[in-house]
């Protein structure tokens, strides 16, 4: 018979309580075990001595007659001093997956696509002669007076309609031309 030092599951849905246990390794997770060792609740505080309680005599003795611990009671037991674990390396654990390679790559070769294709627009402009540059020069002024051109309809309309609206009011200067002679006619008489 194999004994394993694993959990096994107790407490409600989405409330775990783990016995640390000695059982025989065909036996189902929660079902019938040999001996409990310990408890642990991963809901408690890591810093707390009651997420982790564990007998280490009883440990002991199973892992003295061929208890072989899960990958978790392993910790426990490497924490309580009891056994020794081997540290594991994983030196793939933090490496994108190929996808995520593959992204990257057409992005670096973007970018040096962008790169190449400035630094080649730089090297034309360089080697451009002083006439192209002229030209250029040439093309952007007109493109500004056209950009002129179309704004002027629109400041004639504007100065079109501001006299209609300034005639009113030189009307109404006139109206009190006569009427202040009228006044003045009346205090002299």
């Amino acid at each position: 018979m194999a004994i394993a030092l694993r959990l096994s599951r107790g407490g409600s849905k989405k409330r775990p309580y783990y016995r640390i246990v000695a059982a025989d390794q065909r036996a189902p997770r929660d079902g019938k075990y040999l001996e409990q060792i310990g408890t642990y609740n991963p809901l408690l505080a890591k810093d707390d001595e009651n997420r982790v309680k564990l007998n280490e005599d009883r440990a002991r003795y199973w892992l003295g007659v061929g208890g072989q611990p899960s990958d978790r009671v392993a910790r426990f037991l490497d924490n309580a001093g009891v056994l020794e674990r081997a540290a594991r390396n994983n030196p793939n654990k933090g490496k994108p997956g190929e996808k995520a390679t593959e992204r990257a790559e057409e992005r670096a070769a973007k970018v040096a696509e962008a790169a190449e294709a400035a630094a080649a627009a730089e090297a034309v402009v360089e080697e451009a002669p002083a006439e192209v540059v002229v030209e250029e020069a040439a093309v952007e002024e007109a493109a500004v007076e056209e950009a002129a051109v179309e704004e002027a309809p629109a400041e004639e309309a504007a100065a079109e309609e501001a006299p209609a609206e300034e005639a009113p009011a030189e009307e109404a200067v006139a109206e009190e031309a006569p009427a202040e002679e009228a006044a003045e006619d009346k205090a002299e008489g």
